[in-house]
């Protein structure tokens, strides 16, 4: 049963009987009980500290978050037996629990998580997050993240909030009563931040490449990145672009600062960016801060492939670890080892596909090659995936691929045309490989 508010006057009373201690507030975890983390900057680390400094009160608790910034303490080995991450997308934190068998991975889209938990395949006894303080109403704000974080305080049965002041007040789905939450903890801490990662000249070159397929007046999907950043460094030059992302960095600032993202041609929305969370830096938290340009909704409105479609012009970027021959996209894991998660690049890839004025297209860009710790250098193009890999998007929706030589469509090729436009934007010096593993495959000439 979902949570329903109080009577709005009497917040300061209820707001003093909930405020507790983080020590104490982490008591009402018990074990066995499933636990999930507000997503992203929305975890709240010093909750999540107290839960771990508790350990021994717990047996058996399931944690399950999406992205995360955190330290993943919770998932060492000497805590085996207090908590188990059942994880919907790895990160570097949790990645090694995974590995060596500790943690398990839910596949499910992001976009699909509020649903499941309304429908109760995914039932969570605590949810933690952060939260701004409270306003003149008794409305706190999640501020950086409406995502599923939002469903989740409304689904989980207690819900711990830590009552940051850094977060900002952002508008959407992100009003939060104090009626809503079972117990507050008051902790300042600077938000967690992710800086932008330095542009190279692979990473400029096929900013450029996915540039050109952008026409003015587009709407865009991007994630976070050198590459994400340098398609929109290339962006300078157009006009009237506009925003409806899952999640969007610092690097879109620049062009709304500049004019060039101003949503004034979206169909949806207009005048509005639209995402489910943001993942940046301070810059980013503070445009944030009572911007009515910019709306937090949950993902499984955002992230809707029919909502998607309703965006003419909808261009959607995304990155891949691999792709082979096919066409097929491996986006989240390394052979049998999670990496990632699906998060919403299949949402956006069908989303841009359907766009109403059939003008949407979606763009897998990735550098050519990724080389590995010892020095060996990978083709990120393959006759096959690995062994044990998992396709993130299928053949069958698949639409360009772009590396830093060039611009390779799937659709509307046949299998040896996809595999010949693909080898095509290979690096040098994988082609006499990629040539040889074609002509074994395929039984044909080049």
């Amino acid at each position: 049963m979902e949570k329903v508010l109080g009577t709005p006057m009497n917040w300061r009373e209820l707001y003093e009987q909930k405020k507790t201690t983080a020590e104490e507030a982490v008591k009402l975890i018990k074990s066995n009980d499933r636990v999930i983390f507000g997503h992203c900057i929305c975890e709240p680390e010093g909750l999540i500290d107290a839960m771990v400094a508790n350990h021994d009160a717990y047996r058996n608790v399931h944690i399950t978050h999406m992205v995360s910034l955190g330290k993943g303490e919770y998932t060492n080995p000497e805590y085996k037996d207090n908590f188990t991450f059942d994880g919907i997308f790895a990160g570097a934190g949790t990645r090694k629990s995974l590995a060596e068998g500790r943690g398990d991975v839910i596949p499910v889209y992001f976009s699909e998580l509020p649903i499941w938990m309304r429908r109760g395949i995914l039932n969570f006894d605590v949810c933690l997050v952060m939260m701004s303080p409270p306003d003149q109403w008794g409305y706190c704000n999640l501020g950086v993240e409406s995502g599923y974080t939002f469903q989740a305080i409304r689904s989980a049965k207690i819900v711990i909030a830590q009552i940051n002041e850094n977060v900002p007040f952002a508008y959407g789905d992100t009003h939060i009563h104090i009626s809503q939450l079972d117990a507050v903890v008051e902790m300042n801490a600077p938000l967690a931040e992710s800086k932008p990662a330095p542009i190279g000249d692979v990473e400029k070159q096929i900013g450029e490449y996915c540039a050109s397929l952008i026409e003015d007046e587009s709407t865009l999907q991007l994630g976070i990145g050198a590459i994400p950043d340098a398609v929109l460094s290339s962006l300078k030059g157009h006009k009237h672009l506009g925003i409806h992302s899952e999640m969007i960095a610092d690097g879109v600032l620049d062009l709304v600062e500049a004019g060039v993202i101003d949503c004034s041609a979206k169909t949806l929305h207009r005048g509005q960016i639209i995402v489910t969370f943001l993942m940046g830096t301070k810059r980013l938290y503070d445009f944030a801060d009572h911007n009515p340009m910019l709306m937090l909704r949950p993902v499984d409105y955002v992230n809707d492939p029919a909502i998607i479609a309703k965006n003419n012009k909808m261009v959607s970027i995304n990155s891949a670890l691999q792709v082979d021959f096919m066409g097929q996209v491996v986006a989240d894991s390394i052979g049998t080892r999670q990496f990632s998660g699906v998060g919403g690049q299949v949402d956006f890839v069908r989303g841009a596909a359907r766009a109403e004025d059939g003008k949407g297209i979606s763009i897998i860009a990735m550098p050519s090659i990724t080389t590995k710790k010892d020095g060996t250098v990978i083709s990120k193009i393959t006759p096959y995936i690995d062994n044990g890999a998992a396709v993130t998007t299928n053949r069958y929706d698949v639409d360009y691929i772009i590396t830093e030589y060039g611009i390779a469509r799937m659709k509307g090729k046949a299998l040896k045309d996809r595999a010949r436009a693909l080898i095509s934007i290979a690096h040098p010096s994988a082609v006499d490989h990629l040539e040889q593993a074609f002509r074994e495959r395929f039984n044909t000439p080049l």
